[in-house]
């Protein structure tokens, strides 16, 4: 047997070994919980995995530091805290809430940068049968507004430093009842203002951290996950109690995890990958998370060197921008093992790996996605997501008719009726659009090889058309990527002066060096089709980015083509 077929077969053997292994967890939680027959039977039914008894965040948390009390689950700066820290604390925000009028089946809005009390807020509220709204930092005004008022939150727990942007909105907010104020870390002498309540009051020596005697339905939502809003205001996705896929995540999570592991995210916890598929998945493992404030592409390495970290989520935009910064004599000298991405681009994937000696895995997923997930476990050829698991997909064109092999379509997926189809919250125009006659539509576009292998081609939202041909922005940003001197970049259509799209791309060149747009047709000429070589480029310090590093697009077709922007159709002459 040559070395690549034995690689290949210690691959599949070591995959088969570690999902016996998550299903035998799996299985030993349910039968400790008692209700492993009933979710068996569900399993069954649906022919996938389909949890009929769920459970809560909380619960999981409760669960696990009665086993692991005294082992550390949070890392955050140069501290740290234990399992059980981490539940009592729970309790306390828990009891405050409760003392404010909180209880079953109301809504607590979370406008907090990422910290343990984040979490603690998180935890907490769901001991009391609320439900969370984790809301992006960086909104303002009427998107801020609208995501508070539209979700019926009667609780905002705020951070200080941004108690003023909430402050312009409020008297917007007719459902807010009280406010209360994260005062950790603020300057001498801060006050809340009148009628607001310190979260300090939960922390206080001798304040109750025993678990409050309430219960939930499962029928009430559990959290509403907004949509990033990069093309319109955000829409709320809605979880509930009993179908809250807490479990769902626990066969998945003891596949990559280890009780010993160190699990990174510096992705803001309002955000489902570091709340769902980090949090969430660690707790399941009984390992550790490692929680950094914010991405820094020039302290990144060193964050997790200090960390300990064994495996981090790489999102999209953040595996280029990690592969262009200055090589390192110690890229190498890291604990990484295991890298959980979405969207690396293909080109950049083994070099990635060589270079920080580890390896990637790359997914799909998405908040409302409804638990269609995709994954490659190195078993599928490098840039493809893998294949569908446990579900029935289609890929179509934009009248719904199946496409080709190696054809652009749009993944659809069968989910018939059951309880995991997206719900929008207060928008069952969005909520039927999404799902038509039991297929649910991703808005994203890909295309199959041969073998049923799917890979990504953007969103369908960012599909181009012109010169008679659709062009995905997608491809054209990975083309563009491959110049030496560009960190990152954005293409989107811009007006023709023909019924068309012209096409367009902003650039951000690597720290130190310089881009020439008049080059760039050049550059791209054996890339692209020739009609998907952008016609207008323009150079620029950083993009429009959400907290989750997803460029906002529509602002830079707001601006459309400025002044200084380089027509290669002009200078063509």
């Amino acid at each position: 047997m040559d070395t690549g077929k034995r690689n290949k077969y210690q691959q599949m053997l070591f995959i088969a070994w570690r999902g016996m292994r998550s299903a035998a967890l799996f299985v030993a939680d349910e039968l400790r919980r008692g209700t492993l027959l009933e979710n068996l039977r569900s399993i069954v039914k649906a022919r996938g995995l389909s949890i009929a008894a769920d459970m809560s965040h909380a619960e999981l948390l409760e669960e696990r530091a009665a086993r692991l009390g005294p082992k550390t689950f949070l890392t955050f700066g140069d501290r740290s805290f234990t399992y059980g820290d981490m539940d009592r604390n729970a309790n306390r925000v828990a009891n405050l809430l409760r003392s404010l009028g909180g209880g079953p089946g109301a809504g607590v809005a979370i406008v907090m940068k990422n910290s343990p009390r984040w979490l603690d807020v998180f935890f907490g509220l769901e001991k009391l049968g609320m439900y969370a709204v984790p809301v992006n930092i960086a909104l303002r005004g009427d998107q801020l507004a609208h995501v508070i008022d539209n979700s019926d939150a009667r609780f905002v727990v705020i951070d200080h430093d941004l108690l003023r942007h909430y402050r312009a909105v409020a008297d917007r907010l007719g459902h807010v009842e009280m406010v209360v104020v994260n005062t950790e870390g603020a300057p001498e002498g801060f006050m809340p203002p009148v009628g607001m309540v310190e979260l300090d009051t939960a922390y206080s020596p001798g304040y109750d951290d025993s678990k409050p005697p309430v219960a939930y339905n499962p029928d009430d939502m559990i959290a509403i996950m907004y949509t990033s809003g990069t093309t319109g205001l955000p829409k709320g996705v809605v979880y509930r109690y009993g179908t809250s896929t807490v479990k769902m995540v626990s066969i998945m999570s003891r596949f990559f995890l280890n009780a010993d592991d160190a699990y990174y995210t510096c992705y803001p916890l309002f955000h489902a990958n570091a709340l769902f598929l980090t949090v969430t998945p660690s707790l399941h493992a009984g390992c550790r998370v490692v929680l950094g404030e914010r991405f820094s592409a020039s302290r990144f390495w060193g964050d997790l060197r200090r960390g300990g970290v064994t495996i981090f989520n790489g999102l999209g935009a953040v595996m280029p921008i990690l592969m262009k910064q200055p090589e390192k004599p110690d890229d190498s000298d890291n604990r990484v093992r295991s890298v959980l991405s979405a969207g690396c681009p293909a080109d950049m994937w083994e070099g990635f790996e060589r270079r920080f000696v580890v390896q990637i895995y790359e997914a799909y997923g998405a908040v409302d996605g409804a638990g269609v997930v995709l994954i490659n476990l190195g078993t599928a050829p490098v840039g493809s997501m893998g294949k569908p698991l446990g579900s029935r997909c289609r890929f179509v064109d934009t009248e719904g008719r199946d496409v080709a092999v190696g054809e652009p379509g749009e993944l659809i997926s069968y989910v018939g009726n059951r309880p995991s189809t997206v719900e929008y919250y207060k928008n069952a125009e969005a909520s039927s659009d999404k799902v038509r006659d039991g297929w649910l539509y991703t808005g994203d576009l890909v295309y199959t090889d041969k073998k049923g292998y799917v890979y990504f081609l953007g969103r369908n939202t960012e599909s181009m058309r012109c010169k008679g041909e659709n062009v995905s922005a997608y491809e054209v940003e990975q083309a563009i990527l491959k110049h030496p001197d560009v960190l990152e970049c954005a293409v989107y259509a811009v007006p023709s002066e023909l019924a068309e799209d012209d096409i367009m791309a902003t650039l951000v060149p690597i720290e130190g060096r310089t881009i020439d747009p008049v080059a760039m047709p050049g550059f791209l000429a054996d890339k692209l089709a020739k009609f998907a070589v952008p016609r207008y480029y323009r150079v620029i310090d950083a993009l429009p980015k959400t907290e989750t590093h997803r460029v906002i697009k529509k602002d830079l077709e707001a601006l459309g083509v400025t002044e200084d922007t380089c027509d290669s159709a002009a200078e063509a002459g």
